[in-house]
């Protein structure tokens, strides 16, 4: 799937991607198996809905045991790639603008950081999403957060609005991301910043993997290539563009991963051996990236 989508293409995607993601609030479902954000397979073996699932996967992105703690238990899905809050370092009196904020776990952390004095926006698709983020905002006390329904690629946010923003895993979601960093840059106000954990392409995907829903929506399909992200931002009029960490995003692809089981529907190929070279060539091109930049 290429940036060029068409706009019914794009619906659909949309659609398909909301869909996915109201299940995940309502089945209490994780990520994406041991695939995409979930590397380790220890983790997958814990069941769904537990907490202690969400809380290692949460752990595994980069946040400590007393970050994890520190937030309502239900505003963390085990969703996401990394912990941007660590690069993007808001301080107190900021405005924080959270894309994808899902339950809310990045936004509620982000409300700790600017206190009183701040606010933080978080922005998503999904109604039934914003509806616990909001539950959990309230739960926590966080009367500076603030949830809004809509596009990233059309952000229901002011000009110059905020000075941080934050993503966690839902640009590759998009099926356009230079609207996406397009509308970053108004938004921001001068010198403010953005500092995103995401998965990227180290190069194309099979055809067969590319070219499945199951695999966009897991975090996969919708990837783009490294230097295409960076392009993004650039033409956006980013500066101090900057990749500060990247690791192997998919260590396996095994035959009863939830991805691997909708490609061999979609496909209609007969098992996985039709397609084990497709889902071998993946685990060495998908990263998570902790990628930052700035606007002048």
């Amino acid at each position: 799937m290429t940036e060029a989508v068409k706009t019914d293409e794009k619906a659909r995607i949309r659609e398909e991607v909301r869909k996915a993601y109201a299940a995940r609030v309502v089945e209490g479902t994780s990520c994406c198996g041991p695939s995409c954000c979930s590397p380790d397979e220890s983790v997958t073996k814990v069941p769904a809905r537990s907490a202690d699932a969400h809380q290692a996967a949460a752990l595994r992105m980069g946040y400590s045991a007393e970050e994890v703690e520190a937030v309502p238990e239900n505003a963390n899905l085990g969703l996401g790639c990394g912990a941007p809050l660590h690069h993007a370092r808001p301080q107190p009196g900021e405005a924080v603008l959270d894309l994808g904020s899902g339950a809310g776990c990045d936004a509620v952390r982000a409300a700790q950081a600017v206190g009183t004095e701040g606010k933080v926006i978080g922005v998503d698709l999904t109604p039934e999403m914003l509806a616990q983020a909001r539950v959990n905002a309230e739960a926590g006390g966080y009367d500076n957060v603030e949830f809004r329904q809509g596009l990233i690629e059309e952000m229901p946010v002011e000009d110059g609005e905020v000075d941080v923003i934050i993503s966690n895993c839902v640009i590759n979601l998009s099926p356009d991301k230079a609207a996406v960093f397009r509308e970053a840059y108004r938004v921001l106000s001068p010198g403010g910043r953005v500092a995103v954990s995401d998965i990227v392409l180290t190069a194309p995907l099979p055809e067969a993997i590319a070219e499945s829903i199951a695999a966009y929506v897991g975090c996969v399909a919708g990837a783009s290539l490294l230097d295409d992200y960076i392009g993004f931002l650039r033409d956006a009029g980013f500066e101090d563009i900057e990749v500060v960490e990247s690791r192997k995003a998919v260590e396996s692809l095994p035959e009863d991963d939830p991805i691997v089981l909708s490609v061999l529907e979609g496909t209609g190929a007969s098992s996985y051996d039709d397609l084990a070279e497709e889902i071998r060539v993946v685990a060495g091109r998908v990263l998570s990236a902790k990628i930052t930049a700035r606007k002048p």
